[in-house]
C-alpha cells in the first residue's frame, strides 16, 4: 500500500500486475515460512522459480505421448533438463528457508532466555515441520518435498504452495480490478459498500469488516466465474471404471475438468460473458465450495483446492483496501472499453497485457 500511496502522491500509473503479484506471493511467504522475502532481495528469485513451475506444468510433455522415450537415457535427460534445472533452483531456495529455522531454534536452545520473546513470534509451517521431524522420521528432503506437495524422490513434477499461493491469488485480483474499471459503476457500487461498512476513521479495513459485504464476496465470485486462475483445474485420474452419461471411463483415466467452460455455459448463466455480480447477490447460496457443479473454480470433493480459505481471505481484503483507499482512473488516452481482457492459457490463466491504474486519495 506505501507503493501504491506514492503513486497517488506523484498521479503516476501503477503497474497493478507486479504489485498484485508481489503482494500475494508476500503473503504466501510469510505463511509458509514466516518472512517477507522481498526484504531479503529473494522476491525476484521466487518469482522466477514460480513461473518456472507454471511453464512446467502448462507446457507439452513429450512423455505423455511416448513414455518409453524415459528408458532411453539420452532422451530422458534432454526431456528433464529444464525441470532439472528448476528443481535444483527449488531445492537452493528452500534449503536456505530451513537453514534460518534452524538456526533459529537452535539460538533458542543456547538463550533459553529468550523464549518467552520468541515465543510471541508467529509459528509457521516450517517450524511446525520442522518440529515433527523426529516423531516422524523427516528428513530435509521430506521436509522440502511438503513445501512442494511432491514426491521426496521426484520433485520434477510439483503442485506447490508458493504457485498455488501466489499467481492463482494475483490473477483473481487483477481481473477483478480489470472488470471493475471496465464498469465504472459497479466500481461505485462497491467503494460504496466497502466505504459504508468500515467504521468511520479506520485507515483500513480489516477481517472483521468484512462479513457484512456481500457485495465484496460477489464481486470476488463474478470474477472467479469469468476468470478461473485454474482454467482446467489439476488433472484427476480415475480410480475404477464408471459410466458417465452412457460414457465408459476406464480405471486409471486421466480426467480434465474444463471449470472455464462450466462458468461460461450459457444454459447455466444468463449473460453468460457479462461481468454481473449482481448474480450472486440474487442467488447468495450459489458457491464455490463443490456442490454447485456449473461453478467449480476450486474444483469439488475430496480433491478440491485444499487452501480455499486462505486465497479467498487474501483476494478479499485486498480488494477491500484497493477500492477502499483510492479511486482508480485508467492512464491517459485509454478508455473502459478499450481495457483488453484477452487471456493468456496454461495451466494458470492470466490476462495477456499487464493493468496500469492511476491511484487518487480518496476525498
Amino acid at each position: 500500500m506505501a507503493g501504491i500511496r506514492g503513486a497517488a502522491a506523484a498521479g503516476a500509473p501503477v503497474d497493478m500486475t507486479r504489485l498484485l503479484g508481489s503482494f500475494t506471493n508476500d503473503i504466501a511467504c510469510r505463511a509458509v515460512s514466516g518472512k517477507f522475502f522481498r526484504e531479503e532481495g529473494r522476491n525476484e528469485l521466487f518469482r522466477e522459480a514460480i513461473d518456472g513451475n507454471v511453464a512446467a506444468f502448462g507446457g507439452f510433455s513429450v512423455l505423455d505421448y511416448f513414455p518409453g522415450l524415459a528408458k532411453v537415457g539420452v532422451l530422458a535427460r534432454l526431456v528433464f533438463a529444464k525441470t532439472n534445472q528448476l528443481k535444483r533452483k527449488w531445492d537452493e531456495l528452500l534449503d536456505k528457508i530451513i537453514d534460518d529455522h534452524v538456526s533459529k531454534a537452535s539460538a533458542q536452545e543456547q538463550h533459553p532466555e529468550h523464549d518467552q520473546q520468541e515465543d510471541q513470534e508467529e509459528t509457521d509451517f516450517v517450524d511446525v515441520l520442522l518440529d515433527l521431524q523426529e516423531g516422524y522420521n523427516l528428513t530435509r528432503e521430506h521436509i522440502k518435498a511438503i513445501l512442494m506437495c511432491a514426491d521426496a524422490s521426484d520433485r520434477t513434477h510439483t503442485q506447490d504452495m508458493f504457485v498455488a499461493g501466489t499467481d492463482t491469488s494475483y490473477i483473481v485480483l487483477e481481473c477483478a480490478m480489470a472488470e471493475l474499471m471496465r464498469k465504472p459503476n459497479l466500481m461505485t457500487k462497491l467503494q460504496a459498500e466497502v466505504r459504508q461498512k468500515t467504521p468511520k476513521g479506520q485507515q483500513m479495513v480489516t477481517e472483521d469488516d468484512l462479513g457484512n459485504m456481500a457485495y465484496l464476496k460477489a464481486v470476488v465470485k463474478e470474477t472467479l466465474r469469468l476468470h478461473p486462475p485454474l482454467p482446467l483445474l489439476l488433472p484427476h485420474l480415475s480410480m475404477a471404471e464408471c459410466d458417465i452419461d452412457g460414457y465408459k471411463v476406464s480405471a486409471e483415466t486421466r480426467v480434465i475438468v474444463n471449470a472455464w467452460a462450466l462458468g461460461r455455459d450459457p444454459g447455466s448463466w444468463e449473460a453468460a460473458d457479462e461481468f454481473m455480480p449482481e448474480r450472486f447477490v440474487d442467488i447468495v447460496s450459489l458457491d464455490f465450495k463443490g456442490r454447485d457443479f456449473q461453478f467449480l473454480p476450486f474444483g469439488a470433493g475430496r480433491r478440491m483446492c485444499p487452501g480455499i480459505n486462505f486465497g479467498m481471505a487474501s483476494v478479499e481484503i485486498m480488494l477491500a483496501n484497493l477500492v477502499y483507499c483510492y479511486d482508480w482512473e485508467l492512464p491517459d488516452g485509454m478508455r473502459q472499453a478499450g481495457l483488453d481482457m484477452t487471456d493468456v492459457f496454461g495451466m494458470t490463466m492470466r490476462r495477456k497485457e499487464k493493468l496500469f491504474l492511476i491511484p487518487r486519495m480518496r476525498c
